[in-house]
C-alpha cells in the first residue's frame, strides 16, 4: 500500500488543450510512456469531440470546453497544448504562470515576439517549457545527427531539405487553416516544420536566406502553398522546398559533403577523385559509415512518447530538455525569415532583431501577401483522420 501511494505521488497529471487529430497522437503517446502520468483533463470548445477523445484513453479524463476551467486546478502538472498556431502564446503563457509545465505542438507561435513572451515566462515560473519536434526522436534522424557530429562525410557543402506533402482543396476549409491571423502561414510553418527543424538541428541558423512563396493549387487559403527557399551558411548551401502539392508526399534531407553523402531516409554514396577529377566509388568509407550509423542504439520510446518521455525525464532531473523554448523560436526565426524574403523579395540576413517589422504577428500580418482570400470555412470536417500515404502516417492538425 505505501509503494502504491508513493508511485502515485510521483505520477504527473496531464491536461489536453485541443481534441483535434493532433491530440490523439499526444494521449497515445502519454499511454506508451506507461505509468509515469495520468490524463485527467481534455478541453476543447467543441465537447463533444472532447468527450470523444476522452472516451478513448484509458484514463477516461475529465471534459471541459474553457481552458480557464482548469487553469488553477493544483491536480495538473503537465499541458498539451494541440490548438492552432495563434493561441500557443496566450495559453502556454497562462498555464507556465499556473506553474504548469507545458508542452506545445509545432509550431511555437504565430510570431517570434510570442516566443520570447512563452521563454520568458518557462524562466520565471521555473517550469518545463517544450516544443514538439517529434522527428528528433526516431531513430533514422537521431542516427543521422551522431553521424554529421563524427564528421565521417567531412564538412557539410550542400542539404537538401525536401518537405513534400500533399493536401486537397477542401484541406483549407477549416475554419482556422489557410489565414495568416489564426494558421500563422502555409505548408512552410505547418508542414515543413518538421524538416526545417531537422535542418536547423543539423547545421544550426543560416547567414542569409533568399526565397519564393506561391499559392499554385489551393485558391481558398490567404497562405502559401509551395515555397522555395535558399540558405547560406559560412562554407554551405541549403535548398528547402515546402509543398502540399506534391503527390507521393516523398519527404527527405540529403546532405553532401566533402567526401560522402547521407540522407534520410538512410543511404550513403561516397566518392573518390581519380587523377583526372573524376569520381570512383569509395566502398570502404561506405562501409564505414553504414557500420556507425547500424551501429547506433534504438531509442526507448519514438516519436511524440520519446519527446514526452525526455520532458517527464527532464521534470524528475534525469535527462537535460532536448527541444526547448529556444530550439523552438530557433526553427520559427528560420522560416520568419523564408517569409520576409518572399514577401520583400530580398535576401535576409539573421539573425532577426526586436525592431524587425516581422518580429511581431501584427508586423507580420500587415507585410505578408493574401495569395487569396478564403471562400469557405467549417467548424468541423465529419471524418478526421491522418493520411497514410507511403505506409506513414502523417500526422497534422
Amino acid at each position: 500500500m505505501v509503494q502504491k501511494k508513493v508511485e502515485e505521488a510521483m505520477k504527473k497529471r496531464v491536461a489536453i488543450i485541443g481534441a483535434g487529430m493532433i491530440a490523439n497522437a499526444h494521449i497515445r503517446a502519454y499511454e506508451q510512456v506507461g505509468d509515469m502520468v495520468e490524463i485527467v483533463a481534455i478541453v476543447d470548445l467543441y465537447l463533444d469531440k472532447a468527450k470523444a477523445l476522452a472516451d478513448s484513453a484509458k484514463d477516461q479524463p475529465d471534459v471541459f470546453a474553457d481552458a480557464q476551467e482548469i487553469l488553477d486546478r493544483e491536480d495538473i502538472d503537465i499541458v498539451s497544448v494541440c490548438t492552432p498556431p495563434y493561441t500557443h502564446a496566450p495559453l502556454a503563457v497562462a498555464f507556465l504562470d499556473a506553474g504548469k509545465h507545458v508542452i506545445v505542438e509545432k509550431p511555437m507561435a504565430a510570431s517570434l515576439e510570442e516566443c520570447d513572451r512563452m521563454i520568458e515566462a518557462a524562466e520565471r515560473s521555473g517550469k518545463k517549457l517544450s516544443i514538439i519536434a517529434q522527428n528528433r526522436f526516431h531513430d533514422q534522424w537521431w542516427h543521422m545527427k551522431d553521424v554529421l557530429q563524427e564528421q565521417l562525410i567531412g564538412e557539410p557543402l550542400h542539404i537538401q531539405v525536401d518537405s513534400a506533402w500533399w493536401r486537397g482543396h477542401s484541406y483549407y476549409d477549416l475554419w482556422w487553416r489557410g489565414t495568416w491571423e489564426k494558421e500563422g502561414g502555409g505548408c512552410t510553418l505547418n508542414h515543413a516544420v518538421h524538416h526545417i527543424d531537422m535542418l536547423q538541428w543539423y547545421m544550426g541558423l543560416p547567414e542569409e536566406v533568399t526565397a519564393v512563396t506561391a499559392n499554385v493549387a489551393h485558391d481558398n487559403a490567404e497562405v502559401e502553398d509551395l515555397s522555395v527557399a535558399i540558405l547560406s551558411y559560412k562554407k554551405a548551401l541549403a535548398t528547402v522546398t515546402s509543398s502540399v502539392v506534391h503527390h507521393g508526399e516523398e519527404q527527405k534531407i540529403i546532405v553532401q559533403g566533402e567526401k560522402a553523402k547521407v540522407s534520410v531516409p538512410w543511404s550513403v554514396k561516397a566518392t573518390l577523385s581519380q587523377e583526372n577529377g573524376f569520381p570512383k566509388a569509395n566502398p570502404e568509407l561506405e562501409e564505414e559509415i553504414s557500420s556507425f550509423y547500424n551501429d547506433r542504439p534504438s531509442l526507448v520510446h519514438t516519436g511524440h512518447a520519446g519527446q514526452i518521455y525526455n520532458v517527464l525525464q527532464s521534470i524528475d532531473g534525469n535527462e537535460s530538455l532536448l527541444v526547448d523554448g529556444k530550439q523552438g523560436r530557433n526553427t520559427l526565426e528560420l522560416i520568419t525569415a523564408i517569409y520576409k524574403s518572399a514577401t520583400t523579395k530580398q535576401a535576409v540576413r539573421l539573425p532577426l532583431d526586436r525592431n524587425d517589422d516581422f518580429y511581431t504577428r501584427a508586423g507580420l500580418l500587415a507585410a505578408v501577401p493574401h495569395f487569396y482570400e478564403k471562400t469557405n470555412s467549417v467548424d468541423n470536417f465529419s471524418k478526421d483522420e491522418p493520411s497514410t500515404v507511403s505506409g506513414e502516417t502523417k500526422q497534422n492538425r
